[in-house]
Formats: C-alpha cells, structure tokens, sequence
C-alpha cells in the first residue's frame, strides 16, 4: 500500500523519515496525512503510557501514541519539542510522536531487506523491513502494526 513510482531503474517506494531514540525509521509516504508540532495534548484517564492523550488538529480529534514508549525506550529528557507524524487507520486520526521528522526518500522497493536476526525484539515487532543506506539502518514502521494497540490500552 505504498506509493510506488515507475522509474528506469524499477519501483521505487517514497518515505518520511523520523529520528525515534537515535534510530532512523521510515513511514511509507502513503500512509502519512499530516506532520505538526502537537500543542495542548490531553491525557487520558487510565490509558496505558503508550497513548500520550488526544489532541484537536483541525476539528478532528487525534490520538497521540508515545512512539519512544510504544518502542520501550525512556522519555526523552533533553526539553526539545516532539514532532507528530499524523496516520490514519479504519477513519480513526492517529499521532505518532517521534523526536524530529526528516526528509522524503525515494529508495528501490527491491532494495528493502526482512528484518535482520539481530534487530532489537522491541523494534523488529513494528518492522515491516529494513533498507541499508550509507552506515545506517532505517527500520520501516508497519503502521498498522503501530497502530495494534493492546486490549490494555484501549481502555480508555
């Protein structure tokens, strides 16, 4: 369900990047509606830690999912701003707080690779493959996987 292009050297799949814990993953473009600076998140009672709270962009009310908790890593304590990565799953609007989005890349859809034996447990769970650019690993977030949000969770 990515966006493919036709080129020469065959189909290649766009993706946002993000930086989540010092790890660049990749969102297929596709899957992408919105990218924000999330202001006035309210959290909610007895949601599990993974759902930051909900938020209004324009009119429609999001959830927000706490990418660095959803990944078990810690809070990031050095006082930047989150970034926001706005998906959609079923007509529901979702949040993907990550550290600081990056640029698009257009990279060959043959050049994606399975998720490597040695990818963090936590990571590879979330992985819908990797691709190896110049010393460095961008995982590809499945984002419905992301989105997979436990029983738990949901009890909202």
């Amino acid at each position: 369900m990515s966006k493919k292009i036709q080129s020469a050297e065959g189909a290649m799949v766009e993706y946002v990047t993000a930086m989540i814990g010092g790890q660049l993953f990749g969102l297929p473009i596709s899957r992408v509606q919105d990218v924000f600076m999330p202001e006035r998140v309210t959290r909610v009672p007895l949601a599990s830690r993974e759902i930051a709270g909900v938020l209004n962009l324009r009119g429609r009310i999001v959830t927000v999912v706490d990418m660095r908790s959803r990944l078990g890593l810690p809070k990031d304590e050095d006082g930047k701003t989150a970034m926001a990565v706005g998906v959609d799953l079923r007509g529901e609007s979702y949040g993907l707080l990550i550290d600081q989005i990056g640029e698009v890349l257009r990279l060959p859809e043959d050049g994606k690779e399975e998720n490597p034996v040695n990818l963090d447990p936590r990571m590879a769970k979330l992985a819908g493959g990797v691709h190896r650019l110049d010393g460095q690993l961008m995982v590809v977030l499945d984002v419905d996987r992301v989105l997979e949000l436990a029983p738990e969770m949901m009890a909202a």
